[in-house]
């Protein structure tokens, strides 16, 4: 079977931009452009016109991880046992919480501005459990969502049963006011074709590695070339140590999801006929599933940490669990059903926040989306090329105030723990997948 990405099969390539060769100069240098590059080159158009901006990317722009998640916009996370309302940790839930709200309104005004068509529905989204016993203190849930500014209520039984057309899930949490859904491909590749004019992509670009300069300039050597820049921005996520950053506290997981054909007229009237909606779990490694406004069904009930990408036969198996996944929530969907497979990538930390710094003089990088990578990506690379611009802003403080992604041990340490820890959860969240 082929790995293709339904959400890009969908949205359609853009024209092929061409591969760096030669050396080139510029003011500024993004490296990666997924959803955080290319939000950082549009707001360093903006503060700078008259800047020499390059962006370059390891394979075509707008198509790698930033593309291919489930496309959920979050501006409330599932409260935590010791983040819920009179606990310790409710102060830190409270800022992270500003911080998403942020960033959801970050996606808003992009869109807006440059007229993204991506099927952006802003109805919330569903914390749901097919084991009521996996969604524990709902009423102090309620309440410390309420208090941070959501809209919260909880369902279960056949109101819940009305809502999603499945009789899988049992009890649940709809939040919105913040949390909306949208396609992944069609957003990034929105960001991508309003890039403005003075902006310069390559593509098909692996940066091999950055070499320090005199009078400050840093550059990018390239394959067939390198750039030579005043300022680099690396929004590389999971693949920040291809930029040479092996200290950021974050790790890789790769995830595998599928996407079923559109259910017909007679499928989707048996079901209900129920508005588009997103399920996450409350456990780390459950099942997130939507129904698309086309009436299609996604499933990603598989995340591994691995340091190799998954061959196209070990994808196959996973797709056979996305199955399993499918004919729980929806049994008369089989394997024949499901249009597309794919991987894709997310940087995680121990902590659950990011590493985002200066590195050096002139360098500075973000990495560790957790999960939340379409508003958070957004924010950050608006908030990347402020601080790289020696700008100031409260909400800049705070991301930065909260960027502790947390020590992690060294190798083979780091690659034994984290597969005994996934493996570990995967059994607790196993009625989830």
């Amino acid at each position: 079977m082929e790995n293709v990405c339904g959400w890009i099969a969908q949205a359609g390539s853009a024209p092929v931009r061409d591969r760096l060769s030669g050396r080139q100069t510029a003011d500024w240098l993004v490296i990666g452009a997924g959803i955080t590059g290319l939000s950082a080159a549009h707001s360093l158009a903006e503060m700078h016109p008259q800047a020499r901006i390059v962006v370059v990317d390891r394979q075509r722009a707008a198509q790698g991880a930033s593309a291919r998640n489930s496309g959920f916009v979050v501006g409330h996370e599932h409260p935590a046992t010791d983040e819920l309302l009179g606990h310790a940790g409710f102060a830190g839930y409270e800022v992270d919480t500003s911080i998403s709200r942020a960033a959801s309104d970050e996606v808003r005004q992009r869109i807006a501005r440059h007229g993204i068509e991506c099927d952006w529905r802003d109805s919330g989204y569903f914390f749901a459990v097919s084991d009521p016993a996996k969604l524990t203190h709902v009423e102090e849930k309620l309440a410390t969502l309420k208090a941070v500014g959501a809209s919260a209520h909880f369902l279960q039984g056949e109101q819940l049963i009305e809502k999603l057309g499945t009789r899988h899930y049992r009890a649940a949490i709809w939040c919105g006011n913040g949390n909306a859904l949208l396609q992944p491909a069609k957003y990034v590749k929105g960001l991508l074709n309003a890039l403005p004019d003075g902006v310069t992509l390559y593509e098909n670009t692996e940066i091999t590695g950055l070499e320090r300069l005199d009078k400050g300039r840093i550059r990018a050597n390239g394959i067939d070339g390198c750039i030579e820049a005043k300022q680099v921005l690396v929004c590389l996520n999971a693949f920040i140590p291809r930029a040479g950053i092996d200290d950021s506290g974050t790790f890789p997981m790769e995830l595998s999801a599928s996407l079923t054909r559109p259910l017909s007229d007679e499928e989707f009237k048996a079901i209900g006929s129920v508005e588009p909606w997103g399920v996450l779990s409350t456990r780390p490694l459950g099942a997130t599933v939507r129904l698309t406004p086309d009436r299609r069904v996604m499933i990603r009930n598989t995340a591994e940490y691995r340091s190799k990408d998954l061959t196209n036969s070990e994808l196959l198996l996973r797709r056979q669990h996305h199955v399993l996944g499918l004919q729980r929530r929806f049994p008369s969907l089989t394997e024949q059903d499901i249009q597309y497979t794919w991987t894709g990538h997310l940087s995680a930390s121990r902590t659950g926040q990011p590493y985002f710094a200066k590195v050096e003089e002139g360098l500075f990088a973000v990495a560790g989306c957790n999960g939340s990578g379409v508003a958070r990506g957004t924010l950050w690379g608006r908030l990347l090329a402020e601080m790289a611009s020696g700008a100031s802003s409260p909400i800049l403080r705070s991301v930065m105030h909260r960027a502790q992604p947390g020590w992690l041990p060294p190798k083979p340490l780091l690659d034994i723990g984290a597969m005994l820890r996934m493996r570990v959860e995967a059994v607790r969240a196993r009625t989830e997948i």
